[in-house]
């Protein structure tokens, strides 16, 4: 019997590219044929041949609470009931503004866009005006959504596919665009010695996860507030991913580090299209209508989006919401951790919050050359395995995974015990 999975493949690519609207969709790292998703609800996701899936991907983030979650489903609804669209400023805008710059100290004014692309674009845009410099600093494996001065050795898709940067992108534009190691504090010292007073912003992510994940040193975090600090650039947390998935504080609270501006996006949203970017008054001012610095957008702030978001973070501040939410996560991956070493598997794992990365390699890595060396083949071979499980990972060794509120402990010990059958057969 023909697999519907396969049938709409086959039709999607007709008239769209590739088959996908956007390129780890087409598992093309992975190999096979993507899964096309009818419905979701709590920890669990059916495709088109009615297979159901404990998902860990969410979206690829956005679902902290799971899918179709009651509460934002009924605000969404209520919002569409008012009207889709207006053009034109709502209340619930300035609410979540409000609750966006009391729930992070660093944001003191915001804007909302609609996509995590829009706000680290337009970010760089904002540093550059501001600071009246041309140089970007970005890190290797970083991803900061596809604007063409940032897809600069980027992670995400563009790793997926082998890829480190991308056809389109001008020489002239990416020559501005500095990329570093990542977590490699020494260098950067360095490059600000040689080039500071070019420097508009530093860009990174507070912890990494288009290339996997990869967690920060606290140096590396340090040197970047500080250099940042004495040779008077600013520096842009992307917590489009990290954005209150690993705390309520977003990763900059779980660090204590305070950045000049913040991308948000995902989690903001509650999975509608929705992204901000915020940060220091007297930056967000240069913004336009106030200052010379232009950013639009027919959309940003779209009434529907903003109820979804505002539903999401208003659940997510629950007392012990967090803690149970990482302590799921650490759950699956020690469970994942022992069952490695029961079958002998060269195997690492670590979270952050609901946040966490697993690597066929002996430890996590820490660096883009060292997530480049990790076993990719054998990611591989246990996607394919956890797939016919009926477990859904993101479908690339180089993308982070995702517990929701959702997962219960039957899921997570189904999890485990899928991956005791797949590691046994590898």
């Amino acid at each position: 019997m023909t697999s519907q999975n396969q049938t709409l493949f086959e039709r999607a690519q007709r008239h769209i590219p590739g088959g996908v609207n956007s390129p780890v969709r087409a598992f093309g790292s992975v190999g096979g044929t993507p899964r096309f998703f009818v419905r979701g609800s709590g920890a669990y996701v059916w495709d088109a041949d009615n297979k159901r899936y404990i998902d860990y991907v969410g979206s690829w983030g956005p679902l902290i609470l799971g899918h179709a979650h009651p509460q934002v489903i009924d605000a969404v609804k209520h919002a569409a009931d008012f009207g889709l669209s207006f053009g034109a400023p709502t209340e619930q805008e300035i609410d979540l503004a409000d609750l966006l710059c009391e729930m992070l100290p660093s944001v003191e004014k915001v804007r909302l866009v609609s996509s995590g692309t829009e706000a680290t674009m337009s970010a760089i845009r904002l540093a550059r005006g501001f600071t009246g410099r041309d140089k970007i600093i970005k890190f290797e494996g970083c991803y900061h959504g596809h604007a063409d001065s940032l897809l600069v050795k980027a992670g995400s898709g563009l790793l997926t596919f082998g890829n480190p940067s991308s056809a389109g992108v001008p020489a002239a534009v990416a020559a501005d665009t500095v990329v570093l190691q990542y977590n490699n504090p020494q260098q950067l010292a360095e490059t600000f010695v040689s080039i500071g007073s070019q420097i508009a912003a530093i860009i990174v992510e507070p912890v990494a996860g288009n290339m996997n994940l990869v967690k920060p040193t606290a140096e590396f975090l340090q040197a970047m507030r500080s250099l940042c600090d004495q040779h008077g650039a600013l520096l842009i947390f992307d917590e489009v991913m990290t954005g209150f998935r690993v705390g309520l504080g977003c990763a900059q609270g779980l660090f204590g580090i305070r950045p000049d501006l913040t991308t948000l996006g995902k989690t903001v949203g509650g999975g509608m299209p929705l992204a901000a970017f915020g940060g220091r008054a007297d930056v967000m001012d240069k913004i336009a209508p106030l200052g010379p610095v232009y950013q639009a957008g027919t959309l940003s702030g779209n009434p529907v989006a903003v109820a979804a978001g505002l539903a999401t973070l208003k659940l997510l501040r629950q007392p012990g919401f967090y803690e149970k939410l990482a302590a799921s996560t650490s759950k699956m991956l020690e469970g994942l951790c022992q069952v490695a070493k029961e079958t002998g598997q060269t195997f690492s794992a670590q979270s952050v919050g609901g946040m966490f990365g697993v690597y066929f390699a002996a430890d996590c890595p820490q660096s883009f050359s060292e997530v480049m060396a990790c076993d990719k083949d054998r990611f591989n071979r246990f996607f394919h395995g956890m797939l016919d499980q009926g477990v859904y990972l993101a479908p690339s060794a180089f993308e982070a995974g995702f517990v929701s509120a959702a997962h219960s402990d039957t899921d997570i010990e189904a999890t485990i015990a899928a991956a005791r059958h797949v590691m046994a057969s590898l």
